[in-house]
């Protein structure tokens, strides 16, 4: 099956240059320096982007051209199928990518060595988007999750110590309880029709370091049921930093119905009748939705009423990082496109600027994070660098109607008390499709 891929692959692209022939009379050698790639991201990203590729074109001599899509997913597939696509697309889920393999040309098979380029990156990041032993994509920016903000004016006032073990968060959640602070916790799982959605990250964190990398993504294979020992140990450690008496501001039942955007807000208030919460579990983006006053401070790198630590490990378990990231994939292999996708998943990409941009961080520990223009993204990056393992986001890889359908409704019904654990991981369970 994969020689006939090649095959037809090949047929298509002597087919294409003959055509060219005949048209032009010859073939036009500096096409073989123009590059086009696709992405999902627009507007000021999109140019911070093109920018930095215009730099490096400088020196390479190649000349890219970035066009960035609203509507990325349909987009790619249409051209692909329509034998148009890009040379480059760059995907921001991994399930797309893992959708075009037919299309897409293995980057063993473009000259890259893979190996290489990942040595630097967390257990993990390098075969996201690996396919029967062979290598679609590869990350050129990644976001982390595994995040936990907090106020530390806050945290002083209370006499409450940052915690770097399991053991030391679980103390410090007890303190928090025991004097009356508040609530350890801010949750809020409301997102509309995406309603559940920061629940799956909750239970991701701990299957990834309960289960490890190989049984993480069996678990995201549908090999590894919710029904099983390793995800119940997982939802049992979130129900006791969640669902316990005391650990969110009205219970389960609330986080329910609390937005996602709005959970943070209460990381900047006083006292337990006000609602105080003193930490929350949520991705590096969460800090557009912080008060403007907040995110004035944060334009400043002023981080006294703002920052993060990593949310701790289990004894025994891998230093663990969750998170999500884009993908770069290849639909042609000139010398041209192999530079290309050699530069943007290289330590090198952001050197020439676009790593101004606050959502971009590299998946590289080796990336000259003086590059970087704001304190999050330096403080993420010694994070990731002390990471182990890299967990990708479980359910954007997971079928539709289970990581986006009824995984998000069965953990806000469990949150919400209308049904048990073992009730909500047993009907996720039945709707995977076998």
């Amino acid at each position: 099956m994969m020689l006939r891929n090649r095959i037809t692959r090949l047929a298509a692209v002597v087919a294409a240059v003959g055509l060219l022939a005949g048209c032009t009379g010859g073939a036009d050698t500096q096409d073989d320096k123009k590059v086009t790639i696709m992405g999902a991201f627009t507007d000021a990203q999109a140019k911070a982007f093109q920018d930095d590729l215009d730099k490096w074109s400088e020196t390479s001599g190649i000349s890219v051209t970035y066009d960035g899509n609203t509507d990325f997913q349909t987009a790619v597939v249409a051209r692909a199928t329509a034998g148009n696509p890009p040379d480059v697309a760059i995907y921001p889920q991994p399930g797309v990518l893992k959708s075009q393999t037919q299309s897409l040309f293995p980057l063993e098979d473009l000259g890259i060595d893979v190996d290489a380029i990942t040595a630097d990156e967390a257990n993990g990041l390098g075969t996201i988007a690996e396919v029967d032993g062979q290598t679609f994509g590869l990350p050129y920016s990644i976001n982390v999750k595994s995040l936990v903000w907090y106020n530390p004016a806050a945290f002083e006032a209370a006499g409450l110590t940052v915690p770097t073990t399991d053991a030391e968060l679980t103390a410090v959640q007890q303190q928090i309880v025991a004097q009356g602070l508040g609530y350890p916790w801010c949750v809020g799982l409301e997102a509309g029709a995406a309603t559940g959605w920061p629940a799956t990250d909750w239970l991701e964190e701990y299957v990834l370091r309960f289960g490890g990398l190989d049984e993480y993504n069996k678990w995201i294979t549908g090999d590894v049921l919710f029904a099983s020992p390793l995800v119940e140990e997982a939802g049992t450690k979130v129900a006791d930093e969640l669902l316990a008496p005391n650990q969110v501001n009205g219970g389960g039942a609330a986080a329910a119905t609390t937005s996602f955007q709005t959970a943070g807000n209460q990381l900047f208030v006083t006292g337990a009748e006000n609602g105080q919460c003193f930490m929350m579990r949520q991705g590096s983006f969460i800090s557009d939705f912080f008060p403007d006053e907040i995110k004035a401070q944060i334009a400043q790198n002023d981080l006294t009423n703002i920052n993060f630590f990593q949310l701790p490990s289990p004894e025994g378990t891998d230093v663990s990082m969750l998170g999500g990231g884009d993908l770069v994939g290849a639909f042609t292999d000139s010398d041209a496109t192999k530079q290309v996708v050699e530069y943007i998943t290289s330590k090198e990409f952001g050197t020439n600027g676009y790593a101004s941009q606050a959502i971009f961080l590299s998946p590289h520990n080796d990336f000259d994070a003086s590059n970087y223009t704001t304190e999050f993204q330096k403080n993420a990056q010694e994070l990731l660098k002390n990471s182990e393992v890299f967990g990708f986001d479980a359910s954007d890889q997971m079928p539709g109607e289970v990581g986006a359908g009824a995984e998000w409704t069965e953990l806000t019904s469990w949150f919400a008390g209308q049904k048990t654990m073992d009730q909500a991981f047993q009907d996720i369970d039945s709707a995977w499709p076998r």
